[in-house]
């Protein structure tokens, strides 16, 4: 797979899908192949940093001690002192995870964190880890952190042969979301067991497009001219 192939397909894509009156996301899809699901070391959970943005600002809540609450304030779109954990609910929590992609945790309130918080964002997936950096320490500077989350996605297979994440949107520039795409892909490969050979099929697609296989040729239908033919002279 190479960026033209890629940069064909989104073509593709979009001289075929109709114009909404939204902004529409683009997702990469792998379909993996040769892999017992069931077994941990198969499954894939990790994150991976692109170099443009996935399309979209993606917010980030801290969840903090005092220490870094002034910093947090500062930096993200929202933050909660350890002094008012006991305040959310299971509803609150819920509508939290709903709103925020990351959540920052400030390392030494991680157990009150996974106390109140990690019941409801642990099966969302939405705890803070460290493998994205998402855990802090008191003194942690979030700015270069909270730039580097909006180029963050996370690979997660959820027992299922496939993995799907956002790497633009259409009105990227093509070459821009091909880089995403292959950030992605040369991520993956080099965590499979047998790396290309756990891959079945790429694919792209548009929010409301069906996928394109990346790889297939690909043409696209330009339609024909109308040519306006004479009049007939009155003398035929």
């Amino acid at each position: 797979m190479d960026q033209k192939q890629i940069i064909d397909t989104l073509k593709e894509l979009k001289a075929h899908s109709p114009k909404r009156n939204f902004k529409q996301r683009i997702d990469l899809i792998i379909s993996l192949k040769a892999l017992d699901m069931k077994k941990t070391d198969n499954q894939i959970n990790t994150f991976v940093a692109l170099h443009h943005t996935a399309g979209r600002k993606t917010g980030v809540c801290a969840l903090v001690g005092p220490e870094l609450l002034p910093e947090a304030k500062a930096v993200c779109d929202e933050s909660i002192s350890i002094d008012n954990f006991q305040k959310y609910d299971k509803k609150a929590i819920k509508k939290l995870a709903e709103k925020y992609g990351f959540f920052i945790a400030q390392a030494t309130v991680m157990p009150k964190v996974a106390a109140v918080f990690g019941r409801f964002l642990g099966p969302k997936g939405k705890m803070p880890n460290p493998k994205a950096g998402c855990v802090v320490p008191p003194n942690a500077n979030l700015k270069p952190l909270y730039a580097r989350l909006q180029k963050t996605v996370k690979l997660q297979t959820r027992n299922q042969l496939l993995v799907q994440c956002a790497v633009g949107s259409e009105d990227m520039k093509d070459e821009e979301i091909a880089e995403n795409v292959l950030v992605v892909y040369d991520s993956l490969i080099h965590i499979l067991p047998n790396g290309t050979h756990n891959i079945k099929k790429v694919l792209l697609k548009l929010t409301m497009s069906r996928p394109l296989k990346i790889g297939e040729k690909y043409k696209i239908e330009v339609p024909k001219k109308q040519v306006k033919e004479e009049p007939k002279s009155s003398t035929e």
